[in-house]
């Protein structure tokens, strides 16, 4: 852990609550992009992000020492993460069953990435791999944006995600094979087009 993290934390804990705000700043970019990729929305990230600072904010008495402030946190933002996917899946569920009785018809995706007849830049390559990410089960696609984008080693994402570290590469290698497939998939059906 960074000296001066455990100076900033004893400063807030000392009563100095700009030092906290320093560590927002130093961590809420990284924390952003990450739950950007978890939850697939910017507002749901930033909702997650506020609500994880706080949190840990409201139990920093409770952080030991011994792990990166970063992981701690990132764990906190985790679970909020989970609750807030958790949410919107029972939301989405009832109101896409409701639209489903009420039309008969299947909600179609609005998303140009999709279209065959689109062509590849590097813009369209980000949305094909955020387009294949969302298609990953949440366990696998989490796991492998933490180790991908968080940069986190095996056994911080086994603390994060309160599972065996064998379930934790099981978990990474399913996750890229089922990536590179999707993307293969992706890659053939806009070279097949006209």
């Amino acid at each position: 852990m960074k000296a001066d993290d455990i100076q900033l934390i004893e400063m807030t804990l000392a009563g100095d609550k700009e030092a906290f705000g320093e560590l927002v700043v130093r961590y809420q970019d990284r924390l952003f992009g990450t739950l950007v990729q978890m939850l697939g929305s910017i507002h749901d990230a930033r909702d997650v992000g506020q609500e994880a600072f706080l949190s840990a904010f409201e139990k920093l008495h409770t952080f030991r020492k011994e792990a990166s402030f970063y992981s701690w946190l990132f764990r906190i933002a985790y679970n909020a993460a989970m609750t807030n996917r958790r949410k919107l899946k029972r939301r989405n569920n009832s109101s896409l069953d409701a639209n489903f009785e009420r039309t008969g018809h299947e909600p179609s995706d609005p998303n140009p990435s999709i279209d065959p007849t689109h062509h590849l830049r590097s813009e369209e390559n980000i949305q094909q791999v955020r387009h294949a990410l969302a298609q990953l089960a949440p366990d696998y696609r989490d796991a492998l944006l933490m180790k991908e984008m968080e940069g986190m080693k095996y056994d911080e994402i086994a603390d994060v995600l309160d599972c065996p570290l064998g379930t934790v590469r099981s978990r990474i290698h399913r996750a890229r094979c089922e990536l590179r497939e999707i993307l293969e998939r992706l890659t053939e059906h806009e070279t097949e087009a006209p």
